[in-house]
């Protein structure tokens, strides 16, 4: 089933409506069907609906095969491997999360795993030297990750993600679906509900590989120009940006706007 998501107004810069002036209200009425649907359920069930339910329509998954990633990777490969896993490599990825890529995407079976990149051309006309990221971090996360994650995700009605309650404050009661009103998509995070210890014990359970970097006091993995160690007694996410006003890349929205301060990627 594929649904119709309002698109976008780039001039705008807010959802505009479709020819049918009840389609927000649809979706709404769908994510609210869905959360009722699962609201008892936990995460592989979620995971499962998310799939196989017509409400959620054509869903991919996008994974930055970080700290925590193999987890929620490991989930979907078990309800179903040929699921699209979207993958940003922005070109400024540490060598290790290149080749932890490769190694668990192959490890759990993944059929359908697709990197996405911004073409050179591009590149080399907004970012020639490669020095965006000093005049402006925002910028250049945008260039890097949001445009080529929105371009993969217009064959998509909506996308897993791995955020959870615990994060921040703001998401403290997130639900497992949700939907994205900047793009009319639905947001589903199986692992809303889940502790920090919830997913080390899984990961244990499973005996999932690390990502290296974790060990090596990253517990946090972004592009390597913009992450650093983090020493013990830090927020986890302190390594990002450190001693920028930033701490989210802008692939999350909130009420059409990207969202920065408290939420966490």
């Amino acid at each position: 089933m594929r649904l119709d998501p309002i698109r976008p107004d780039p001039d705008a810069g807010t959802p505009t409506p479709g020819p049918d002036g009840d389609r927000m209200a649809a979706l709404r009425d769908r994510v609210a069907k869905l959360n009722a649907r699962y609201r008892h359920h936990g995460a592989t069930d979620v995971l499962r609906g998310a799939l196989n339910d017509p409400e959620a329509g054509r869903i991919a998954m996008v994974s930055s095969f970080g700290a925590e990633s193999v987890a929620l990777l490991h989930l979907v490969a078990m309800v179903d491997r040929r699921t699209p896993v979207l993958f940003i490599d922005t070109r400024l990825l540490f060598a290790e999360t290149l080749v932890y890529q490769a190694e668990v995407a192959e490890r759990l079976g993944l059929r359908d795993v697709r990197i996405l990149r911004t073409d050179e051309e591009t590149l080399k006309a907004r970012d020639p030297y490669g020095a965006l990221r000093f005049s402006d971090p925002d910028a250049c996360c945008a260039l890097r990750k949001t445009v080529p994650l929105e371009t993969a995700l217009e064959g998509f009605d909506g996308w897993i993600t791995g955020r959870k309650r615990y994060q921040s404050g703001r998401r403290a009661a997130l639900d497992f679906f949700e939907l994205e009103e900047a793009t009319g998509r639905i947001k589903v995070n199986p692992l809303a509900h889940w502790a920090p210890e919830d997913v080390r014990a899984y990961m244990d359970e499973n005996r999932l590989p690390r990502h290296p970097l974790v060990a090596q006091g990253y517990p946090s993995i972004g592009c390597q120009p913009c992450t650093t160690k983090v020493a013990e007694g830090e927020d986890p996410r302190a390594g990002r940006w450190r001693g920028q006003d930033k701490d989210e890349c802008g692939i999350h929205f909130i009420d059409g706007r990207a969202a920065r301060t408290g939420e966490r990627a």
